[in-house]
């Protein structure tokens, strides 16, 4: 198999990576690509309690097991399939089951983090950041953690006050000096989110 393209999305919580990662999946087809996401990759907390693992900041570098991410991003690159973790948002843990993930022609990996490590950085061939306004990430965050996560409003503010929001302006936000495209306004910016797939779609029908 030839190399794969590897393709890294970046962004705040809740900005719009996930959807922008689907539609780029899309313009190739799921059948040729595969998708890598950060949050599976947070490093397994069964040495703490429920309570200490909740006061984790998940917005912080090591809250995620980097090396275990590049290993499978080399793995992957070389054409060898991988088993990648699964996350637990509600009980703030590594479950103990994988999904495989099959080497593909295009490798795209998200994550908030996915610009801040740079043997990560090395290994993508096109790097995005999306940049979408604070006031409307923290709506959609709020929207999906009480729906999806089983959190309470307080809990989802308080922890955006206390380490989503710090972290963000300390470790994400720098990273876009580092992007090849910055998408404004996340997935609604249909025209740069065209402008990506139309590049991914002349490299993959070259």
């Amino acid at each position: 198999m030839q190399r794969p393209t590897i393709v890294g999305i970046a962004g705040g919580t809740a900005s719009g990576k996930t959807s922008i990662a689907r539609k780029v999946r899309e313009a190739i087809g799921t059948e040729h690509s595969t998708l890598i996401e950060l949050d599976s990759y947070y490093r397994d907390l069964s040495d703490l309690d429920f309570e200490e693992r909740a006061r984790v900041n998940f917005d912080h570098p090591q809250a995620f097991d980097f090396d275990l991410l590049i290993a499978h991003l080399r793995m992957l690159q070389a054409g060898d399939g991988v088993e990648m973790p699964v996350y637990d948002y509600v009980r703030h843990n590594r479950r103990s089951e994988s999904i495989p993930a099959a080497a593909r022609p295009l490798i795209v990996v998200e994550g908030i983090l996915i610009l801040w490590h740079p043997e990560i950085r090395d290994l993508l061939d096109i790097k995005v950041f999306v940049d979408t306004p604070d006031d409307l990430r923290l709506m959609r965050r709020i929207r999906r953690d009480t729906a999806e996560r089983g959190r309470s409003l307080e809990s989802v503010l308080k922890q955006y006050e206390d380490t989503v929001r710090p972290s963000h302006l300390e470790w994400c936000e720098p990273t876009k000096i580092h992007a090849d495209v910055i998408i404004p306004r996340g997935g609604e910016n249909t025209v740069a989110v065209d402008l990506v797939r139309s590049l991914l779609m002349s490299r993959f029908l070259a």
